[in-house]
């Protein structure tokens, strides 16, 4: 079994790769350090925005799953995130700002 990175560690690991990459990343909302789960609101800077969470598919593939299924305005973006919170206050969200959409992630995007 493969030991699971600390979420703090995680996060600020995604921001420096965007940075590195001349994009912009802050957390927009912190967690648990040690495990709250991570979600991502890729901005384009067009008024819309990607939210990708981390699943596990299949076999246990671990892969980030675009939950609004597609680029949504920010405000329906703002919506679910609060639904969130209500349901684990522990949770972060990091927002990286890119016109390209990127999210600086290793895994699969579904």
């Amino acid at each position: 079994m493969i030991p699971r990175l600390k979420a703090g560690i995680f996060v600020r690991a995604i921001i420096r790769r965007a940075e590195v990459a001349g994009a912009q990343a802050y957390v927009v909302r912190k967690g648990s350090e040690e495990a709250g789960a991570v979600f991502l609101k890729i901005a384009k800077l067009d008024g819309t925005s990607i939210v990708l969470s981390q699943v596990r598919r299949g076999e246990g593939e671990l892969v980030w799953a675009n939950m609004l299924g597609g680029p949504v305005d920010d405000e329906r973006a703002a919506a679910w995130f609060e639904k969130q919170i209500k349901f684990d206050p522990d949770v972060w969200i990091v927002e990286i700002e890119d016109r390209e959409g990127r999210a600086f992630v290793d895994e699969p995007i579904v």
